[in-house]
Protein backbone atom coordinates (compact mmCIF):
# COMPACT_ATOMS: atom_id res chain seq x y z
CA UNK A 1 0.00 0.00 0.00
CA UNK A 2 0.97 3.66 -0.36
CA UNK A 3 1.89 4.88 3.13
CA UNK A 4 2.22 8.42 1.71
CA UNK A 5 -1.49 8.50 0.94
CA UNK A 6 -3.65 9.22 4.02
CA UNK A 7 -6.79 7.90 2.32
CA UNK A 8 -5.03 4.62 1.53
CA UNK A 9 -3.76 4.35 5.11
CA UNK A 10 -7.23 4.96 6.52
CA UNK A 11 -8.81 2.45 4.13
CA UNK A 12 -6.26 -0.22 5.00
CA UNK A 13 -6.85 0.41 8.71
CA UNK A 14 -10.60 -0.01 8.14
CA UNK A 15 -9.96 -3.19 6.14
CA UNK A 16 -7.84 -4.59 8.97
CA UNK A 17 -10.57 -4.08 11.55
CA UNK A 18 -13.37 -5.22 9.24
CA UNK A 19 -11.56 -8.49 8.59
CA UNK A 20 -10.60 -9.22 12.19
CA UNK A 21 -6.96 -8.15 12.37
CA UNK A 22 -5.46 -6.76 15.56
CA UNK A 23 -2.46 -4.79 14.28
CA UNK A 24 -1.25 -2.40 11.58
CA UNK A 25 2.45 -2.23 10.71
CA UNK A 26 4.63 0.00 8.55
CA UNK A 27 8.16 -0.47 7.16
CA UNK A 28 11.33 1.59 7.59
CA UNK A 29 12.91 2.02 4.16
CA UNK A 30 14.14 5.07 2.33
CA UNK A 31 11.82 5.73 -0.59
CA UNK A 32 8.77 5.14 1.60
CA UNK A 33 6.96 7.32 4.12
CA UNK A 34 8.37 7.86 7.60
CA UNK A 35 7.38 4.73 9.54
CA UNK A 36 5.73 6.60 12.42
CA UNK A 37 3.54 9.12 10.59
CA UNK A 38 1.21 6.59 8.99
CA UNK A 39 0.80 4.73 12.28
CA UNK A 40 -0.90 7.70 13.92
CA UNK A 41 -3.27 8.09 10.97
CA UNK A 42 -4.22 4.41 11.24
CA UNK A 43 -4.54 4.51 15.03
CA UNK A 44 -6.84 7.54 14.92
CA UNK A 45 -8.96 5.98 12.18
CA UNK A 46 -9.43 2.70 14.07
CA UNK A 47 -9.17 2.99 17.88
CA UNK A 48 -8.94 -0.79 18.36
CA UNK A 49 -5.81 -1.33 16.24
CA UNK A 50 -2.38 -1.81 17.72
CA UNK A 51 0.26 -0.13 15.56
CA UNK A 52 4.02 -0.29 15.08
CA UNK A 53 6.98 -0.22 12.70
CA UNK A 54 8.08 -3.58 11.29
CA UNK A 55 10.93 -3.07 11.77
CA UNK A 56 13.05 0.00 12.41
CA UNK A 57 16.54 0.05 10.90
CA UNK A 58 18.63 0.43 14.04
CA UNK A 59 21.40 2.39 12.34
CA UNK A 60 18.97 5.11 11.27
CA UNK A 61 17.81 5.94 14.79
CA UNK A 62 19.19 7.13 18.13
CA UNK A 63 17.98 4.68 20.81
CA UNK A 64 17.14 7.37 23.39
CA UNK A 65 15.03 9.27 20.87
CA UNK A 66 13.39 6.06 19.65
CA UNK A 67 12.40 5.23 23.22
CA UNK A 68 10.92 8.72 23.60
CA UNK A 69 8.96 8.33 20.36
CA UNK A 70 7.73 4.87 21.34
CA UNK A 71 6.49 6.03 24.72
CA UNK A 72 4.89 9.13 23.18
CA UNK A 73 2.95 7.12 20.59
CA UNK A 74 1.96 4.57 23.22
CA UNK A 75 0.46 7.37 25.29
CA UNK A 76 -1.22 9.06 22.31
CA UNK A 77 -2.82 5.77 21.27
CA UNK A 78 -3.88 4.72 24.76
CA UNK A 79 -1.41 1.84 24.96
CA UNK A 80 -1.53 0.41 21.44
CA UNK A 81 2.08 0.64 20.29
CA UNK A 82 4.43 -2.23 19.38
CA UNK A 83 8.09 -1.31 18.79
CA UNK A 84 9.62 -3.42 16.04
CA UNK A 85 13.42 -3.37 15.87
CA UNK A 86 15.95 -4.80 13.41
CA UNK A 87 19.57 -4.41 12.41
CA UNK A 88 19.10 -3.02 8.88
CA UNK A 89 20.70 -4.61 5.84
CA UNK A 90 20.30 -2.64 2.57
CA UNK A 91 23.52 -1.11 1.29
CA UNK A 92 21.81 1.28 -1.15
CA UNK A 93 19.73 2.88 1.61
CA UNK A 94 22.80 3.46 3.73
CA UNK A 95 24.68 4.90 0.77
CA UNK A 96 21.80 7.26 0.05
CA UNK A 97 21.54 8.40 3.68
CA UNK A 98 25.27 8.73 4.28
CA UNK A 99 24.99 6.41 7.28
CA UNK A 100 27.56 3.61 7.05
CA UNK A 101 26.29 0.04 6.90
CA UNK A 102 28.54 -1.64 9.42
CA UNK A 103 29.96 -5.13 8.86
CA UNK A 104 27.69 -7.86 10.29
CA UNK A 105 29.47 -8.31 13.64
CA UNK A 106 29.67 -4.58 14.39
CA UNK A 107 26.10 -4.10 13.17
CA UNK A 108 24.79 -6.65 15.66
CA UNK A 109 27.00 -5.19 18.40
CA UNK A 110 25.45 -1.79 17.76
CA UNK A 111 21.98 -3.33 17.68
CA UNK A 112 22.42 -5.00 21.07
CA UNK A 113 23.63 -1.76 22.63
CA UNK A 114 20.59 0.07 21.21
CA UNK A 115 18.14 -2.58 22.40
CA UNK A 116 19.69 -2.52 25.89
CA UNK A 117 19.19 1.25 26.10
CA UNK A 118 15.66 1.15 24.70
CA UNK A 119 14.52 -1.69 26.95
CA UNK A 120 15.81 0.11 30.04
CA UNK A 121 14.12 3.38 29.06
CA UNK A 122 10.80 1.72 28.29
CA UNK A 123 10.82 -0.26 31.53
CA UNK A 124 12.42 2.19 33.96
CA UNK A 125 12.53 5.59 32.28
CA UNK A 126 16.30 5.66 32.78
CA UNK A 127 19.38 4.22 31.07
CA UNK A 128 23.14 4.35 31.52
CA UNK A 129 25.44 2.91 28.85
CA UNK A 130 28.91 3.69 27.59
CA UNK A 131 29.17 1.32 24.68
CA UNK A 132 31.36 1.19 21.63
CA UNK A 133 28.54 2.33 19.34
CA UNK A 134 25.87 3.80 21.62
CA UNK A 135 25.95 6.02 24.68
CA UNK A 136 23.16 7.00 27.03
CA UNK A 137 22.96 8.83 30.36
CA UNK A 138 19.26 9.37 30.98
CA UNK A 139 18.12 9.77 34.56
CA UNK A 140 14.47 10.38 33.71
CA UNK A 141 12.87 10.11 30.27
CA UNK A 142 10.08 12.32 31.58
CA UNK A 143 7.15 10.26 30.26
CA UNK A 144 5.96 6.73 30.90
CA UNK A 145 4.20 4.30 28.57
CA UNK A 146 0.65 3.16 29.16
CA UNK A 147 1.72 -0.45 28.65
CA UNK A 148 4.01 -2.17 31.12
CA UNK A 149 5.91 -3.57 29.41
CA UNK A 150 5.63 -1.70 26.15
CA UNK A 151 6.21 -4.64 23.76
CA UNK A 152 9.37 -4.89 21.70
CA UNK A 153 9.32 -7.08 18.59
CA UNK A 154 12.67 -8.24 17.21
CA UNK A 155 12.86 -9.99 13.87
CA UNK A 156 15.88 -11.88 12.63
CA UNK A 157 17.51 -15.10 11.58
CA UNK A 158 21.12 -15.04 12.82
CA UNK A 159 22.04 -16.62 16.14
CA UNK A 160 23.15 -13.40 17.85
CA UNK A 161 20.00 -11.51 16.86
CA UNK A 162 17.83 -14.41 18.02
CA UNK A 163 19.74 -14.31 21.31
CA UNK A 164 19.14 -10.58 21.72
CA UNK A 165 15.44 -11.24 21.18
CA UNK A 166 15.53 -13.96 23.82
CA UNK A 167 17.02 -11.57 26.38
CA UNK A 168 15.02 -8.44 25.60
CA UNK A 169 12.01 -8.92 23.28
CA UNK A 170 8.36 -9.60 24.02
CA UNK A 171 7.78 -10.87 20.46
CA UNK A 172 10.32 -12.75 18.35
CA UNK A 173 9.65 -12.82 14.64
CA UNK A 174 11.02 -15.60 12.46
CA UNK A 175 11.98 -14.11 9.11
CA UNK A 176 13.87 -16.95 7.47
CA UNK A 177 15.72 -14.34 5.42
CA UNK A 178 19.44 -14.32 4.80
CA UNK A 179 21.31 -11.41 3.25
CA UNK A 180 23.77 -11.49 0.38
CA UNK A 181 25.90 -8.75 -1.20
CA UNK A 182 24.37 -5.31 -0.86
CA UNK A 183 21.70 -6.68 1.45
CA UNK A 184 19.95 -8.82 -1.20
CA UNK A 185 17.52 -11.07 0.64
CA UNK A 186 17.16 -14.80 0.14
CA UNK A 187 15.29 -17.72 1.73
CA UNK A 188 18.36 -19.25 3.36
CA UNK A 189 16.56 -19.82 6.66
CA UNK A 190 13.26 -21.18 5.36
CA UNK A 191 13.86 -24.86 6.09
CA UNK A 192 11.97 -26.42 8.96
CA UNK A 193 15.20 -27.66 10.57
CA UNK A 194 16.57 -24.11 10.46
CA UNK A 195 13.46 -22.77 12.19
CA UNK A 196 13.59 -25.46 14.88
CA UNK A 197 17.19 -24.48 15.51
CA UNK A 198 16.22 -20.85 15.97
CA UNK A 199 13.52 -21.81 18.42
CA UNK A 200 16.18 -23.62 20.45
CA UNK A 201 18.48 -20.58 20.29
CA UNK A 202 15.61 -18.41 21.51
CA UNK A 203 14.87 -20.75 24.40
CA UNK A 204 18.52 -20.95 25.41
CA UNK A 205 18.90 -17.17 25.45
CA UNK A 206 15.57 -16.44 27.09
CA UNK A 207 15.87 -19.00 29.90
CA UNK A 208 13.01 -18.26 32.32
CA UNK A 209 11.60 -15.58 29.98
CA UNK A 210 10.92 -18.07 27.20
CA UNK A 211 7.28 -18.83 27.97
CA UNK A 212 6.43 -15.12 27.96
CA UNK A 213 7.83 -14.48 24.46
CA UNK A 214 5.29 -14.61 21.65
CA UNK A 215 6.60 -16.12 18.40
CA UNK A 216 5.72 -14.47 15.11
CA UNK A 217 6.29 -14.95 11.38
CA UNK A 218 6.39 -12.46 8.51
CA UNK A 219 4.52 -14.07 5.61
CA UNK A 220 6.08 -13.35 2.22
CA UNK A 221 3.50 -14.85 -0.16
CA UNK A 222 -0.08 -16.07 0.08
CA UNK A 223 -2.12 -17.99 -2.48
CA UNK A 224 -5.65 -19.17 -1.69
CA UNK A 225 -7.94 -21.31 -3.78
CA UNK A 226 -7.82 -21.30 -7.57
CA UNK A 227 -4.38 -20.57 -8.94
CA UNK A 228 -2.56 -21.30 -5.69
CA UNK A 229 -0.78 -24.34 -7.18
CA UNK A 230 0.67 -22.26 -10.01
CA UNK A 231 1.78 -19.52 -7.62
CA UNK A 232 3.38 -22.08 -5.32
CA UNK A 233 5.33 -23.58 -8.22
CA UNK A 234 6.46 -20.09 -9.24
CA UNK A 235 7.82 -19.48 -5.74
CA UNK A 236 9.49 -22.90 -5.61
CA UNK A 237 11.39 -22.03 -8.78
CA UNK A 238 12.15 -18.42 -7.82
CA UNK A 239 13.48 -19.33 -4.38
CA UNK A 240 15.11 -22.63 -5.43
CA UNK A 241 13.20 -24.51 -2.75
CA UNK A 242 11.54 -27.89 -2.83
CA UNK A 243 7.78 -28.20 -2.44
CA UNK A 244 8.45 -30.09 0.81
CA UNK A 245 10.48 -27.18 2.21
CA UNK A 246 7.77 -24.72 1.27
CA UNK A 247 5.09 -26.93 2.83
CA UNK A 248 6.85 -26.81 6.21
CA UNK A 249 7.67 -23.09 6.44
CA UNK A 250 5.43 -20.27 7.73
CA UNK A 251 6.56 -17.70 5.16
CA UNK A 252 4.55 -19.00 2.19
CA UNK A 253 0.93 -20.08 2.61
CA UNK A 254 -0.75 -21.79 -0.34
CA UNK A 255 -3.84 -23.92 -0.85
CA UNK A 256 -7.42 -23.90 0.30
CA UNK A 257 -8.43 -21.95 3.38
CA UNK A 258 -8.71 -25.21 5.31
CA UNK A 259 -5.25 -26.32 4.21
CA UNK A 260 -3.71 -23.02 5.30
CA UNK A 261 -5.52 -23.14 8.65
CA UNK A 262 -4.27 -26.69 9.23
CA UNK A 263 -0.73 -25.60 8.41
CA UNK A 264 -0.90 -22.66 10.84
CA UNK A 265 -2.09 -24.98 13.59
CA UNK A 266 0.77 -27.43 12.89
CA UNK A 267 3.28 -24.57 13.01
CA UNK A 268 1.87 -23.40 16.32
CA UNK A 269 2.45 -26.85 17.75
CA UNK A 270 5.97 -27.26 16.36
CA UNK A 271 7.38 -23.71 16.42
CA UNK A 272 5.08 -21.90 18.84
CA UNK A 273 4.01 -19.32 16.23
CA UNK A 274 0.80 -17.57 17.25
CA UNK A 275 1.37 -14.17 15.59
CA UNK A 276 1.43 -13.64 11.82
CA UNK A 277 1.99 -10.52 9.75
CA UNK A 278 0.63 -10.55 6.19
CA UNK A 279 0.94 -7.99 3.42
CA UNK A 280 -2.63 -8.08 2.08
CA UNK A 281 -5.35 -8.06 4.76
CA UNK A 282 -8.18 -8.57 2.28
CA UNK A 283 -6.59 -11.54 0.52
CA UNK A 284 -5.86 -13.32 3.79
CA UNK A 285 -9.21 -12.45 5.41
CA UNK A 286 -10.88 -15.86 4.77
CA UNK A 287 -8.13 -17.52 6.83
CA UNK A 288 -8.65 -15.06 9.69
CA UNK A 289 -12.39 -15.76 9.60
CA UNK A 290 -11.78 -19.51 9.71
CA UNK A 291 -9.33 -19.23 12.59
CA UNK A 292 -11.73 -17.09 14.62
CA UNK A 293 -14.43 -19.69 14.05
CA UNK A 294 -12.38 -22.51 15.55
Amino acid sequence: MDFNNPDAVRQTARDCVAHGYDEFFTADHLGEADPFSSLLVAAIEEPSLRVGPLVLNNAFHNPVLIARTAVSIDRLTGGRFVLGLGTGYTQSEHDASGIPLLPPKERVDQFEESVTVIRSLLDNGAAELRGVHRQAAVEDLGIQPVQHPLPILIGGNGRRVVGIAGRHADIFQYTGLTHGPGGAVGPGGFSFDSLIQRRRWLEDAAEERFDSIECSALVQRVGLGAGSDELEQEIVEKWSLSSEQLADCPFALFGSVEQVVDKLERLRESLGISHYVVRDPVLFAPVVDALRGR
